[in-house]
């Protein structure tokens, strides 16, 4: 049965929002086309009617969950003038975020992965940190753009160095203090 274009425009959307779930509770290797495409509620064979490959497919969700990521930090920031990076740090690295891969921060969940991805995926987390690092660039102290900028990146480096090492020991009291002490070095020193 043929579908019409608003459905496999539906249809691909459904997949790529699934997939970008997927991909960070799992992993890009943990998962295969024929559960990632059960879980959408479609069947294998369509896959390849919608993406070249799991690669392309993987640049797209991970694009689509940056950008979602991106839009809830801006909403926290636009929430909290004047304690933007307090109100951040808070989201960020709070227990939610520790225990909710799959709908939680992508570099925290697949940064590793997107090492052995190639161009593709990597040049997707490289437009993505960088659109972090311009939002974080609005609301870190500095002398001039260099210097927000070099706090910037030292600033996302510590939250999800943080919660990677937070994720890697599971709930766990030393979770919650990995977490707690970065919340409070970024409210302090920043």
């Amino acid at each position: 049965m043929k579908v019409s274009r608003q459905e496999a425009e539906e249809n691909r959307a459904r997949v790529v929002l699934k997939a970008g779930e997927l991909f960070r509770e799992y992993g890009f290797d943990g998962i295969g086309i024929a559960d990632l495409m059960k879980a959408a509620g479609l069947t294998h064979g369509g896959f390849y009617g919608q993406f070249k490959s799991k690669v392309d497919l993987a640049a797209e969700a991970t694009r689509q969950a940056l950008a979602l990521n991106i839009t809830l930090w801006r909403e926290t920031i636009n929430r909290t003038r004047g304690k933007a990076l307090k109100a951040i740090a808070g989201m960020y690295l709070s227990r939610p975020n520790l225990l909710v891969r799959a709908k939680g921060c992508t570099f925290a969940s697949l940064c590793a992965d997107a090492s052995r991805q190639g161009e593709a995926v990597q040049s997707v987390f490289a437009e993505g940190i960088e659109n972090h690092l311009r939002l974080l660039q609005e609301i870190v102290d500095g002398e001039g753009d260099e210097e927000r900028r070099r706090k910037s990146i030292v600033v996302l480096s510590q939250m999800v160095g943080g919660l990677t090492l937070a994720r890697a020991v599971g709930d766990a009291p030393l979770a919650a203090e990995i977490l707690a002490a970065l919340r409070d070095e970024l409210e302090t020193r920043h």
